[in-house]
């Protein structure tokens, strides 16, 4: 059985994390390069433009994303347990 809350703890900070790397990558002008080098390998042009580095803008990323992956953790592992249940504990 998982944890939910811990399940959700896992995979919130995990999409949190990710796009605070992101968000440090904007601040220091390495997005665009990145993004560049990621759709050449593609074998695509960029369509996108790199906005400037907006710290509440930032912030609010990270947050949203963290709360957004936690619920998100939570559904699954809740699903999970349910589907592993033995059919007598479903009802």
């Amino acid at each position: 059985m998982l944890n939910k809350l811990r399940t959700g703890l896992a995979l919130g900070g995990f999409v949190a994390f990710c796009h605070a790397i992101w968000a440090i990558m904007v601040a220091a002008n390495y997005a665009k390069p990145m993004m560049d080098f990621i759709f050449k390998l593609h074998m695509v042009p960029n369509p996108h433009v790199v906005g400037q580095f907006d710290l509440l803008t930032a912030l609010s990323l990270v947050g949203l994303t963290a709360v957004v992956g936690f619920v998100a953790g939570f559904v699954f592992a809740f699903f999970y347990n349910w589907a592993h249940m033995s059919p007598k504990k479903r009802k």
